[in-house]
């Protein structure tokens, strides 16, 4: 990992912290998939995992390029700003993932199924494969289902 690399933090309320019978800390789950991401693959500015009904990130990284944490709160409320959408539209659908792409960068946010937490990663277009964050993001949302 390259030392010019930030650690965020991590944020986390008392209750997170309690085991489950072998199982490791939830907070240590979190940091796992951060690192996750960060090993997996290049061009990577910022990973946050996001306790949807506060936009308090459990777990974030960042490269210095952007605050994950401030991003984190305004993408909650592009997620719950898409679900009225849907509601709006009566359409009987759920989001898959949302790809903001910019000039130089893909965002990407992917909830869980109940709606209860979020990831939010940001990548350099040039550097990031596209489908391997996607992939990655999907299984971290399947973990997050599980421990979380």
């Amino acid at each position: 990992m390259d030392s010019s690399k930030h650690i965020c933090i991590i944020k986390y309320d008392k209750t997170l912290t309690n085991f489950n019978k072998g199982k490791m800390a939830k907070t240590d789950f979190v940091q796992q998939f951060i690192n996750t991401i960060q090993d997996s693959s290049d061009g990577i500015h910022a990973v946050s995992v996001v306790e949807m009904a506060s936009g308090m990130s459990l777990g974030a990284f960042s490269d210095g390029k952007l605050d994950p944490d401030v991003a984190s709160a305004y993408n909650v409320e592009v997620v719950k700003s898409k679900l009225k959408a849907i509601d709006a539209l009566g359409l009987k659908e759920t989001i898959d993932d949302i790809l903001i792409t910019l000039n130089t960068q893909y965002h990407v946010i992917n909830c869980t199924s109940k709606g209860t937490h979020m990831i939010y990663v940001a990548a350099d277009k040039n550097k990031a494969n596209l489908a391997m964050l996607r992939a990655l993001i999907n299984k971290g949302v399947q973990e997050i289902e599980k421990n979380l």
